[in-house]
């Protein structure tokens, strides 16, 4: 489907013969374009890894002279609309005059008792963000993407853990003709390129902002100086019925990113999962460790305050910087049909906000984006890569 702008366009096919629908997907991409591309991203989705493979391939050798980057998904977003769990392909390109594109393939390596990452190409000081797109299944991705700043300093990460219907060894990467079956594959964009990122974790707080002090690991045995379960039942018997069904359902806890802010509201936070209780030691296990003095809040999540939360941050992106040309776009695979009803909810959003633009991407078993300025691997969790055409230095997230 070629969209209105002519520097960013999209494509998007649902078809059995994913070569068929890879051509199909690549090609309406490419025709949306004014110009030749200069990035071209694809997302395949099928049941078997030879036949995603051989997609890939093809979707490739149609674009060369064009950097290219891809993986296998569970489901793809493109032309509009989410397709889950059907044999599709989606596809973006872009014109990106005056970028440095820089491709990478990562492995990981063991070193006694921890991973060593090898590949990533050397840090220029005009780099402006990086797509990363990993097996989670061999790459250590949480650990890496927590770590970045280590060795990409400020530099944003943003994409996805790909997947595949058959797990483990299914998965398939491409990065400039090469088909991976582990590790990570992405792009470096530097350059004239003005990019910003959307996150939304989709949570609502419940309860107080209460600080940690007493932890071990990731068990919260403390807060605001009471036992850690004393304080969570607490906040749970002043909840309504629905809310109730909600921490049923899932709890989910906010690490507060700012711990000057005066006060930690609706999305002054990242969000983990509570991964249960210990009755002996008034303990609640959750899905990070945290230090003795942060500031955290319990959270609940669902489709009304998902939608809110992401229909209200691209407003704000909107506000705050105006035009956006095209867009990439990760979301859970939870989200979706699971979550809203409708596979297309997340890109409908997309389109509603900031108009109809070139906007492709996958759904995600894990997706990356900064928050507070560092990068995170997220859950439940929609990440928006979003190019404008203001000049870098002009737009507020260039760092």
């Amino acid at each position: 489907m070629a969209l209105l702008t002519s520097r960013f366009s999209d494509g998007l096919a649902v078809d059995s013969d994913l070569v068929a629908a890879a051509e199909s997907a690549v090609g309406q991409a490419l025709r949306g374009l004014s110009g030749p591309p200069d990035l071209v991203c694809f997302f395949v989705c099928g049941d078997d890894p030879e036949e995603v493979a051989r997609a890939g391939r093809r979707a490739m050798s149609l674009a060369s002279g064009a950097t290219v980057i891809g993986c296998s998904a569970t489901g793809v977003i493109g032309a509009g609309q989410g397709v889950e769990v059907a044999p599709s392909v989606s596809a973006w390109a872009a014109t990106l005059d005056g970028a440095r594109l820089t491709t990478f393939a990562l492995d990981s390596l063991r070193a006694e008792d921890r991973f060593v990452v090898v590949g990533l190409p050397e840090r220029r000081a005009d780099d402006r963000v990086a797509i990363l797109l990993a097996d989670p299944y061999s790459f250590p991705a949480d650990g890496f993407v927590e770590r970045s700043d280590e060795v990409l300093g400020n530099l944003p990460l943003v994409g996805g853990l790909a997947n595949a219907f058959q797990g483990r060894d299914a998965v398939r990467l491409f990065a400039d003709g090469e088909v991976y079956t582990e590790g990570a594959v992405g792009v470096i964009i530097g350059g004239a390129v003005s990019v910003s990122t959307v996150v939304s974790q989709g949570c609502r707080p419940i309860g107080p902002s209460m600080a940690v002090t007493r932890v071990e690991d990731n068990l919260l045995l403390e807060l605001a100086g009471q036992p850690a379960l004393a304080r969570l039942e607490e906040i749970v018997s002043a909840l309504d019925e629905e809310d109730r069904d909600l921490v049923a359902a899932g709890l989910q806890i906010g690490i507060a990113m700012n711990e000057y802010a005066e006060r930690h509201e609706h999305g002054d936070f990242l969000i983990r999962g509570v991964l249960g209780i210990d009755p002996d030691r008034e303990a609640v296990a959750i899905g990070d460790v945290v230090e003795i003095g942060r500031t955290v809040r319990f959270q609940v999540r669902d489709a009304a305050t998902a939608d809110e939360d992401l229909y209200e941050l691209l407003d704000t992106h909107r506000e705050q910087f105006g035009r956006v040309d095209g867009a990439l776009l990760f979301a859970c695979n939870g989200r979706g049909s699971a979550m809203f009803g409708t596979a297309d909810h997340d890109t409908m959003a997309v389109n509603d906000t900031l108009g109809p633009i070139g906007v492709a991407g996958f759904f995600a078993a894990g997706e990356i984006g900064p928050v507070g300025d560092q990068n995170h691997v997220h859950g439940f969790t929609a990440c928006l890569l979003a190019f404008s055409s203001r000049a870098p230095g002009d737009h507020p997230y260039d760092r």
